[in-house]
C-alpha cells in the first residue's frame, strides 16, 4: 500500500471510529462514565496486582487460594525455571494494557521483569496459537509503545530494542511448527527442541483448528515489518493460502478442524465460533494491517457466505460447510460474541445490533455469558472463563452509533464482574453462572483485553495517551501500527483468488465506512428500532423462575402469549397460516410441493408478535433437533436372490405407524407394486397386496392417507419413493415424514421413505427378478442373522458382508462414519427445559428478516424448511434424521458371496408383482425418467 492510499485508509478508519453521533435525549451523565472508567481502572489495579504478588513469575492462575511468593518478595532463579510455561505469559499478555491505562510507571516496570526474568530456552511444549497471539503479540505491542515513549522523551530512555530481539526469539521458536508440506503449522511445538523426536514430545498430531493454523498473520507480518525478516509474513501468508484453496467451493465456507497433512477437513461444521473465529478476523485485519488488496477480496467472499447460512439474526449457527443449510448444532459457543464487533469494523451494522443484543439479554439471565447456550437460551456449558468477546462488541458498537445504551451495557458487566466474580486474589473464573461458584484461575486474556476494552468504553479520546486511529487490535487485543502497511523492505503477495467480488460484495463494501447520517437518517433511536424486537427475546422463550413469598417456584408470565406453537402447526390450517401473517412469517409455496417461511420482523403486528415468531422459529428448530435423535434412518434389505442380504438401502422413517426400532426381526415381506401407484385412493389391486410390502410413489395426498390404503388392502408395511427426479440419499438428507394433522393411531404398518436414485434401483431390482423379498428394519442383518421366509438360515461359512448402495461402505472394508454423525455424538446436550413436544405434523421453514435459511436441517437443495401442503409431506414436513450420514450400525462391506441361498418361496409366476397386474404403472412412474439405474 502506497503512502497516500495508507493515508485515505487511515482517514477512513478515523471517521469510522470517531464520527460525531447524536447524543439521546436519555442516558448516562458524564460524571457517571467518568466514575465507571476510574472503576475499571480500580479493578484492573486489584487484578494486576494480586497477579504481580501472588503469581508473578510462575502465571500460577490462582485467584481464589492466593497461593505464592510474598509481596515484595524477588523470585529466585528456580522459581522462574518452575513457571507455568518457563515465561510469564500474563505479564507479558498484559504490557500494552498498561500503557493504554496511562500507567507507564507501572509499564517501565513491567517491561524490566520482562527483559530480566522471561526466557524461551526451555524444553516446554506450548501451543503454537496462544503463544503467537499473546506472547508474540504482547511482545510486538510492548515493543512499539517503549519506542514510542522513548522517542517522546517520556520514559524507557534506556530502552534498546529488547523486547523486539525477543519477539524474533520466541518467533524463531515456533517456525519448526511449520515445516509441513502443506504449510499448516503443528498445533503445539517444544521450544527448546521444536519437532526433533523423541525430546519434542510433539509434532505426531495430524490436525489443527482453523482459528489455529489461520491467526497468525498479523504477529508474523508486523515481526517481519519490525525486523526486516520477511520469513515470518511468509510462512503466515502459506497457512492463509492452504485454507483458502481448501474451502469448499460451492458454499465458500471452512470447517473447524482440518489435517495439516493432507488439507481433508476433519470437521465440517462452519461457523463463527470457537475454531474458526479468528481465521475470518484476521483476513479483514490484514487487509486494514497491511494493505492487500486479496485479504479483502478473500474476507468478502466469505463474509457473503457467513451472511447467507450461519447468520439468522440474532442466532449465529454453525452449518455443515458441505451442506450449509443444515445446521450442524443447536447451540452456540460464547467466542462467537466477537463477530459483531468484526461486522462493526465491516460496517453491517444492523445484524451486529441484534445479535449483541441476544447476548446482552442472556448476560442478564445468567449474568455472565455461558461458555455455550442453547437456541431457546438455555445454558449448555456452564463455564465462564471471564472471556471479553462481549465487552469487545459492546465498545465497537458505542464507538460507531455513539448510543448510550452501550454504556449501560458496559456498566453491566462491570457489575456483574465486581458483585460475581471478585475475590480476594483478582477475579476468578465462573465455574457455573446457574450457581456462581468458583474456578481458581483467571486467565491472561482478562487483563489483556476486559479491562483494556471497558477502559476504552467510558474513557474519553483526549484522555488517552494515544491515537487509536493508527492502531489495529489482534485478536487478543494488543495494538499494532497501521504504518507497518508503508515503508516495507520487501514485498510478499498472496496467491490470486480465483473467486470474484460481486456486486453484491461491493455493496457491503460501501459501508465500510459507516457515518452518523447514513447509519441514522434524521433518527438517533435507529439502533434502538433495531434491538427492540430482541429485547425481551430470552424471558419470553423460557421466563425467569422467581422465588415468591411462600418459598415456591414459580414462573414470571412471558410479557406476550404465544397461541401456536411448532408442534402443533399444519401448513394447511387457513388459521395457523393467519396466525403466522400475524407473527411476521410469510407462506410460500415452493414447486415440490413444500411451503418456504420466511420471517420478519418488521411485518409483524407488533414488537410483542414479532417475539412471538422468533419464538417460533427456535422450537421449530429445536424440534428438528430433538426428532433427529429419536427417529434415525432405517434400512431396505434386500434379501432375495443374487442379492441375499447383501444389499441395502437406507431410507427415512416415518412420525406414525409401527416403530422398527422396537421389532427386533423387522418386517419381512414379497415386494409389490400399488395401484394406483400414488396409493391416494383405494387400491384397484387389493388381491395381490394382501401381505406384501408395497412400493408407492410419493405425491397426490399425504403419507398417511397412502399409509391407510395400502394398510386397508391387506399390506404389512410400505416404501415411498421420491417422485422428484434425481434426489438421491448421496446429496439429500433423510427426515420423518409426517402425518397429517389428524390421530394416526389407526396406522400399524411401517412406512419408509426412499430418494428417486434408490427408488429406481429397488424397482429395477424387482423388473429384473419378477420377485423380490425386501426387509423393513431398524438396521440391517448381518447375513447369518437373516433368515428364509420358511426358517432356513442362511449359511455363515463366509464373512458377514454388505454392499453399501449409497455410500455405508468403503472397499476397505472399513464402516464409513460421516464427521456430522461424529459432531452430533460429541455435541449432544442435556435437554433442558422449556423445550416443545415431538407430536408434529408439519415441520415449517424458519428465516431471517432477509429470507436467509435458518433451517435446522433440510434437504440440501433448498435454502430453508419447509412443511407439507395438501399432498404427502415432503423433505421438510418432517426432517432430517442424520444430516449427511448414511451409515447403517454393524453393516460390513461387500466381499465374497455366501455359498448358499434363501430358499424361493415367492408368489408363484402368474402372479407377477411387476407387470401385468398393475397395467397403468409404466405411464405413472414417468415421474422416474427413463434412466435406468444397476445395482
Amino acid at each position: 500500500m502506497s503512502a497516500s492510499r495508507w493515508r485515505v485508509w487511515l482517514s477512513l478508519f478515523s471517521c469510522f471510529f470517531w464520527c460525531p453521533m447524536q447524543p439521546l435525549a436519555l442516558g448516562m451523565s458524564v460524571d457517571e462514565r467518568h466514575q465507571l472508567r476510574d472503576e475499571v481502572v480500580d479493578m484492573f489495579d486489584h487484578a494486576y496486582g494480586s497477579y504481580m504478588t501472588h503469581a508473578f513469575p510462575a502465571d500460577e492462575l490462582m485467584p481464589l487460594s492466593c497461593r505464592g511468593r510474598e509481596r515484595g518478595k524477588e523470585p529466585s532463579r528456580g522459581d522462574i525455571d518452575d513457571a507455568l510455561g518457563r515465561f510469564s505469559l500474563t505479564l507479558v499478555d498484559t504490557l500494552d494494557t498498561l500503557v493504554v491505562l496511562n500507567k507507564l510507571d507501572e509499564f517501565e516496570d513491567a517491561v524490566k521483569r520482562v527483559i530480566q526474568y522471561v526466557r524461551f530456552d526451555h524444553d516446554v511444549v506450548v501451543s503454537v496459537f496462544e503463544t503467537n497471539i499473546r506472547v508474540l503479540g504482547g511482545l510486538l505491542s510492548g515493543h512499539v509503545f517503549a519506542v514510542m515513549l522513548k522517542e517522546r522523551g517520556e520514559k524507557l530512555q534506556w530502552y534498546d530494542d529488547e523486547l523486539l530481539i525477543m519477539a524474533k526469539d520466541a518467533g524463531y521458536r515456533l517456525l519448526p511448527a511449520f515445516n509441513t508440506t502443506s504449510g499448516l503449522p503443528y498445533p503445539r511445538v517444544n521450544l527448546k527442541h521444536g519437532l526433533i523426536q523423541p525430546v519434542a514430545r510433539t509434532g505426531t498430531e495430524v490436525d489443527t483448528c482453523t482459528a489455529c493454523a489461520g491467526t497468525m498473520i498479523l504477529e508474523f507480518a508486523a515481526l517481519s515489518r519490525l525486523t526486516a525478516d520477511p520469513i515470518f509474513e511468509g510462512y503466515a501468508r502459506r497457512a492463509l493460502d492452504f485454507i483458502w484453496e481448501h474451502r469448499q467451493r460451492g458454499s465458500n465456507l471452512v470447517g473447524t478442524v482440518i489435517n495439516i497433512h493432507t488439507g481433508d477437513w476433519v470437521r465440517r461444521d462452519s461457523g463463527v465460533g470457537a475454531g474458526i473465529d479468528s481465521y475470518y478476523e484476521y483476513l479483514f485485519k490484514a487487509y486494514i494491517l497491511l494493505g492487500d488488496d486479496i485479504f479483502l477480496e478473500r474476507f468478502n467472499i466469505h463474509y457473503k457466505a457467513i451472511m447467507t447460512y450461519v447468520s439468522q439474526p440474532p442466532l449465529l449457527l454453525d452449518v455443515h460447510m458441505h451442506k450449509p443449510t443444515i445446521t450442524a448444532k443447536a447451540w452456540m459457543d460464547s467466542l462467537l460474541a466477537f463477530f459483531p464487533g468484526l461486522q462493526v469494523l465491516k460496517g453491517d451494522i444492523q445484524p451486529a445490533i441484534q445479535t449483541h443484543e441476544m447476548l446482552y439479554q442472556i448476560t442478564r439471565r445468567h449474568n455472565f455469558l455461558p461458555e455455550a447456550f442453547t437456541t431457546d437460551f438455555r445454558v449448555h456449558w456452564a463455564q465462564h472463563p471471564l472471556r471479553p468477546e462481549f465487552a469487545e462488541s459492546t465498545y465497537f458498537l458505542y464507538k460507531a452509533t455513539g448510543d448510550l445504551y452501550y454504556l449501560e451495557v458496559g456498566k453491566s458487566i462491570v457489575t456483574n464482574l465486581n458483585k460475581h466474580a471478585r475475590v480476594p486474589c483478582g477475579f476468578a473464573a465462573v465455574k457455573d453462572v446457574r450457581t456462581g461458584s468458583h474456578e481458581d484461575r483467571m486467565d491472561s486474556f482478562f487483563l489483556a483485553e476486559m479491562f483494556k476494552y471497558l477502559y476504552l468504553l467510558f474513557t474519553e479520546e483526549a484522555d488517552l495517551g494515544i491515537d487509536l486511529d493508527d492502531y489495529i487490535f489482534t485478536t487478543e487485543a494488543h495494538l499494532l501500527p497501521l504504518s507497518l502497511s508503508v515503508g516495507s523492505r520487501f514485498n510478499i503477495s498472496l496467491n490470486s483468488t480465483d473467486g470474484k467480488i460481486t456486486e453484491s460484495d461491493i455493496s457491503i463494501l460501501d459501508r465500510a465506512c459507516p457515518n452518523a447520517r447514513i447509519l441514522f437518517p434524521d433518527d438517533p433511536s435507529y439502533a434502538q428500532t433495531l434491538r427492540q424486537p430482541f429485547k425481551n427475546v430470552v424471558d419470553e422463550v423460557c421466563p425467569t423462575p422467581r422465588p415468591p413469598g411462600d418459598g415456591t417456584v414459580e414462573f414470571t408470565k412471558a410479557k406476550s402469549e404465544q397461541s401456536l406453537h411448532a408442534r402443533d402447526f399444519v401448513a394447511t390450517n387457513s388459521e395457523h397460516v393467519d396466525m403466522l401473517k400475524r407473527m411476521g412469517i410469510g407462506i410460500a409455496p415452493l414447486p415440490d410441493g413444500r411451503v418456504q417461511l420466511v420471517h420478519t420482523s418488521t411485518q409483524a403486528a407488533g414488537p410483542s408478535d414479532a417475539a412471538a415468531g422468533l419464538r417460533f422459529m427456535h422450537e421449530m428448530m429445536e424440534l428438528s433437533s430433538q426428532q433427529r435423535e429419536d427417529l434415525p434412518p432405517r434400512a431396505i434389505q434386500l434379501l432375495s436372490p443374487p442379492y441375499k442380504g447383501q444389499v441395502v438401502l437406507t431410507a427415512g422413517p416415518a412420525q406414525f405407524g409401527t416403530d422398527l426400532s422396537k421389532l427386533e426381526d423387522g418386517v419381512r415381506g414379497w415386494l409389490a407394486l400399488a395401484e394406483p401407484a400414488v396409493a391416494c385412493s383405494p387400491l384397484s389391486n387389493a388381491a395381490v397386496m394382501a401381505g406384501t410390502v408395497a412400493f408407492i410413489v410419493r405425491g397426490g395426498c399425504m403419507f398417511a392417507e397412502k399409509a391407510r390404503n395400502v394398510q386397508a388392502a391387506g399390506a404389512i408395511g410400505a416404501i415411498v419413493v421420491d417422485d422428484t427426479e434425481g434426489s438421491s440419499g448421496d446429496t439429500a438428507t433423510f427426515f420423518q415424514m409426517a402425518g397429517d394433522g389428524k390421530s394416526t393411531d389407526d396406522i400399524s404398518i411401517p412406512l419408509l421413505f426412499l430418494f428417486n436414485k434408490e427408488g429406481k434401483m429397488l424397482l429395477q431390482a424387482l423388473r429384473s427378478h419378477g420377485m423380490l423379498e425386501v426387509l423393513l428394519a431398524s438396521r440391517a442383518k448381518p447375513i447369518g442373522d437373516t433368515s428364509s421366509s420358511d426358517g432356513e438360515v442362511v449359511s455363515t461359512d463366509h464373512p458377514q458382508q454388505f454392499t453399501c448402495v449409497d455410500g455405508f461402505g468403503s472397499a476397505e472394508g472399513d464402516q464409513v462414519q460421516d464427521d456430522t454423525d461424529n459432531l452430533q455424538r460429541e455435541e449432544k446436550e442435556e435437554q433442558s427445559g422449556c423445550q416443545m413436544g415431538l407430536e408434529n405434523d408439519n415441520h415449517a421453514g424458519l428465516h431471517d428478516s432477509d429470507g436467509i435459511s435458518i433451517d435446522d436441517d433440510e434437504d440440501e437443495d433448498d435454502h430453508h424448511h419447509s412443511s407439507g401442503d395438501d399432498e404427502d409431506e415432503p423433505h421438510g414436513s418432517a426432517h432430517d434424521q442424520t444430516a449427511t450420514s448414511h451409515r447403517v450400525e454393524g453393516t460390513p462391506v461387500v466381499g465374497q458371496e455366501p455359498e448358499h441361498r434363501v430358499k424361493n418361496d415367492g408368489p408363484e409366476e402368474n402372479q407377477s408383482l411387476t407387470t401385468g397386474v398393475v397395467p397403468e404403472w409404466e405411464e405413472e412412474l414417468e415421474v422416474f425418467g427413463n434412466s435406468r439405474d444397476e445395482l
